[in-house]
């Protein structure tokens, strides 16, 4: 994966002492793609003020052998281990994967309740949670940048993903939710049998607009700001802004030669972060990184300085909500200094 992680580092800091908690990144060792506890660490404290972290699952790092259903709990060990490093202080102050969101087949049903529990005991601390990857869309247009293998479709049609999910909240764990914006509407169905049931949506909805011409991507971010309210209107919601970086938006910055800056990005990203306020209120938004998939567009300082710029216009209470006490708060983190 080609990516621009190492521009941008001498960009001037905006909001230095504002406190971050980075509420989406991930670590993997894959061939030609390494991005490990070091190289988050180098990102994480390069200059903004990131006390900590939530790791989301890739499925890097699952067990190899045993009951299929039970493998993710491999990454989930890991997650503990980077995240025990990490909080010694010997490697700065930043503490890395405060919060664990493992992998779960819901399709399975309550059978994943198994995996649950055990996830829960390897990472008492930690785990808070499951992110299935459910991606469905009309054509093949995003499907091109998928970095790891991709889902089956359909998946939030299985009868089992609703008995999944009420695994879930029987144990008072959360459901990131990771899929194209024309699911929502589906989404919202789910939710509403769920009420009691925390559900973090990514990257604002994970809005498809490569490959567009002007007047479909208009047609696409109007249906997108629909039907994001909507789902906005259901209080046990929450949305991590940020994914903005990754190709499938279609902003293109992964193809430009050039350094590009946080002013750039603000500009093309603001609208989508505007939306994702509105929608959820300062309340329900949470940053997130999304390194290193979002690195493709820009470097860790510039990419948190866009979003920093975009909501300068917030009251320092709504900054600190946002940047940082949204994510300690759904993810249950004791963290002093927010």
């Amino acid at each position: 994966m080609k990516t621009k992680r190492n521009e941008g580092r001498d960009e001037p800091i905006l909001d230095p002492d504002l406190p971050i908690v980075d509420s989406h990144f991930h670590l993997f060792d894959l061939p030609g793609n390494r991005y490990m506890l070091e190289e988050y660490l180098e990102d994480a404290q390069g200059g903004h003020n990131v006390v900590a972290s939530i790791y989301c699952e890739t499925k890097s790092f699952a067990r190899t052998d045993g009951p299929e259903h039970l493998r993710p709990l491999g990454e989930v060990e890991f997650a503990n281990g980077m995240a025990a490093m990490a909080a010694t202080g010997r490697y700065g102050p930043c503490k890395v994967a405060a919060g664990i969101i493992g992998h779960a087949d819901l399709s399975l049903g309550s059978k994943v309740g198994e995996l649950l529990d055990r996830c829960m005991q390897a990472a008492p601390d930690r785990y808070r949670g499951i992110r299935q990857v459910t991606l469905d869309y009309p054509d093949e247009r995003p499907f091109q940048f998928i970095m790891t293998n991709r889902p089956p479709p359909g998946l939030l049609e299985t009868a089992g993903f609703p008995l999944g999910l009420a695994e879930l909240q029987a144990r008072g764990l959360s459901y990131d939710a990771a899929a194209y914006d024309t699911a929502l509407p589906r989404l919202t169905e789910l939710v509403d049998q769920f009420p009691d049931l925390t559900v973090v949506l990514n990257h604002i909805g994970n809005f498809v607009g490569v490959d567009m011409s002007p007047q479909e991507r208009s047609e696409a971010f109007a249906r997108l700001s629909t039907d994001l309210k909507v789902f906005a209107e259901r209080p046990n919601v929450f949305c991590k802004v940020g994914g903005l970086g990754m190709p499938v938006p279609g902003f293109g910055f992964e193809k430009r030669e050039d350094a590009v800056g946080y002013a750039e990005l603000a500009e093309a990203w603001r609208p989508h972060v505007e939306l994702a306020i509105e929608a959820f209120g300062p309340g329900r938004c949470m940053i997130e990184s999304n390194f290193p998939p979002d690195s493709r567009s820009a470097g860790f300082i510039p990419t948190l300085n866009a979003y920093k710029h975009i909501l300068s216009g917030l009251s320092e209470d709504e900054k600190r909500d946002v940047f940082g006490r949204n994510a300690a708060r759904v993810y249950r983190l004791d963290l002093d200094g927010l």
